[in-house]
């Protein structure tokens, strides 16, 4: 690893910040005390119910962690498409006896005030989902002594955050569980990703930063592969999700082997804005109409998700997931780390075994 990324961490393992909820102060506070990167997920939240996080992890671990940011989103929907799809949702308001949510919320995500907190009480990392700061944001960080890193998924989103100043970058392969962090959001685009290992070289060749790769690793052997082929550290979610840490919802954890779902598929029906999931019910019917709206879909779902996880019925719950979700493990967060960590180190010496022939 590059020696900034080295300093944060004892293993090249991030644990991928997920908003909702799932990546909270228990299972970042686990990962850090175990050598990991852990990464909270301020999105969704209120800048005060972020720095109430933050006080909490630091109650828990002194190693350093990150804060996830979501850039506020600029992008203007269809309100008439958004109106056509609230209709299209009146069926599941009636079956799960809940109201479809407000589609007026602004779509800042509180950032500005969440980047004030940060400058103010820095933590040692932030990284940023949805499009790239400006250059006087990460020159500020970087006069806070915070490390920054921008989630991109092409080399010319990677070479935009490196014109911009950012530390490092995130590449998000489309095998990816959850949101696609694509600074743009082109319903054009859609289904047009790019695996982790050809976007990982592409970016190596177009910039001159440390690499994070995030894409469907489940293992310390595909650590490994992702190392070698340029990254200086691995990214993981989907592998942390089962962790008795994670707040994912329990039927969201059990889903992620459980033979009822079997693939994953990229998605606007939650949210408005594509994202990989596991295929349920809700993905199979509305998914095909849902519009590029986000967050306003993502507002307009919200009590639908909440009353489909109330009622037990994970057919109606945004199941966020990497395609390699049926190798999760439920371990605790720290074994997890220990786990991926050896499996790292035997790969590496199997490869040199290999290499010594």
């Amino acid at each position: 690893m590059s020696s900034a990324l080295t300093d944060l961490c004892r293993y090249p393992i991030v644990q991928a910040p997920m908003a909702g909820g799932v990546s909270g102060p228990q299972l970042v506070g686990a990962v850090a005390e175990a050598g990991g990167l852990g990464f909270l997920a301020a999105g969704y939240k209120t800048a005060d119910g972020m720095y109430n996080e933050i006080k909490r992890v630091r109650g828990l671990t002194r190693q350093p962690f990150g804060v996830n940011l979501f850039m506020p989103q600029t992008g203007h929907a269809d309100p008439s498409e958004v109106e056509v799809y609230r209709h299209q949702l009146a069926g599941e308001a009636l079956w799960y006896e809940t109201a479809l949510g407000e589609v007026d919320s602004c779509g800042d995500d509180g950032y500005e005030a969440k980047v004030a907190i940060l400058l103010e009480d820095p933590v040692a990392v932030v990284s940023f989902t949805f499009g790239c700061p400006s250059r006087e944001t990460l020159d500020a960080f970087a006069q806070a002594g915070t490390y920054t890193v921008v989630t991109v998924t092409s080399a010319e989103e990677a070479q935009a955050a490196q014109w911009a100043g950012a530390d490092a970058v995130c590449v998000q392969g489309v095998e990816a569980g959850g949101h696609q962090s694509t600074h743009r959001d082109d319903p054009q685009a859609d289904h047009t990703g790019i695996g982790l290992l050809s976007l990982l070289a592409q970016v190596r060749e177009s910039v001159q930063l440390p690499l994070i790769a995030t894409g469907g690793l489940m293992r310390g052997s595909q650590i490994a592969a992702v190392l070698a082929a340029g990254a200086d550290a691995a990214q993981l979610g989907t592998a942390f999700l089962a962790t008795p840490e994670s707040g994912a919802h329990l039927l969201h954890k059990q889903a992620l082997t459980n033979p009822l779902f079997v693939r994953t598929a990229m998605t606007r029906a939650f949210s408005g804005r594509p994202a990989r999931g596991l295929v349920n019910r809700f993905v199979t019917e509305h998914g095909p109409y849902a519009p590029a709206a986000y967050p306003q879909v993502h507002h307009l779902t919200s009590g639908l998700r909440k009353a489909a996880a109330k009622a037990g019925d994970a057919q109606g719950m945004a199941l966020w997931a990497g395609q390699g979700h049926r190798m999760a493990r439920e371990l605790p967060a720290g074994e997890l780390i220990d786990l991926l960590a050896a499996e790292l180190e035997a790969a590496r010496a199997a490869l040199s075994v290999r290499s010594a022939e």
